[in-house]
């Protein structure tokens, strides 16, 4: 498999009144996490939940990757989204070393110029479905072989493998990334943490 050359696009914010464009990463709020559609800062909503569901996965899959040398699990990192020149941030993401090579070095750049292997999106009751399924199609077009949307407050993980082909599993069941993170497994019932109501 070739390794995908991508270069991150110049993406500017048009100012009111027919100003110069701005830079979308310039002067960033404090701890603020977003993403860049359409040239555009987008504010990411992330809830507590969510954020501990994220960093659940990630403690465990970062590791499992490392240790069996198959590439990098972040979690909020920002990636160069080709398809429609969007910065995009999913909650959790893999690359493999067949993406990005375990010698080559990582950028120091506002998005990575990547395509993640697989997708992680933890919903937020905020979240509007149809901006979480743009993504979802934006994700695949851009060559992402797996895509998954949590849902805390109804305990399902839905794992598409193309925009049309889903999976629904309910906290009963084991996530897992086969065929690209060969033998990672995890309860869904250990992700979701015990909430109130």
């Amino acid at each position: 498999m070739s390794v995908l050359e991508l270069t991150p696009p110049e993406v500017v914010t048009p100012l009111p009144h027919g100003g110069p464009p701005r830079d979308p990463y310039a002067d960033p709020p404090p701890d603020a996490l977003f993403e860049v559609v359409n040239g555009e800062r987008v504010e990411k909503a992330v809830s507590l939940i969510e954020q501990l569901i994220a960093v659940r996965l990630v403690v465990r899959l970062e590791p499992f990757c490392r240790d069996r040398g198959i590439g990098h699990a972040v979690t909020e990192t920002t990636f160069a989204i080709p398809s429609r020149g969007n910065d995009r941030k999913p909650d959790v993401a893999f690359v493999s070393y067949q993406s990005w090579p375990e010698d080559r070095p990582i950028p120091r750049v506002n998005a990575w110029p990547v395509v993640p292997d697989v997708t992680v999106e933890v919903v937020s009751p905020s979240d509007k479905a149809f901006d979480v399924l743009d993504k979802l199609e934006e994700y695949f077009e851009a060559g992402v072989r797996q895509a998954w949307l949590i849902f805390s407050h109804v305990g399902r993980a839905y794992r598409y493998t193309s925009p049309t082909e889903v999976r629904v599993l309910s906290a009963a069941d084991e996530l897992d990334f086969e065929p690209l993170v060969p033998g990672f497994r995890l309860p869904l019932a250990e992700l979701f943490p015990l909430v109130e109501g």
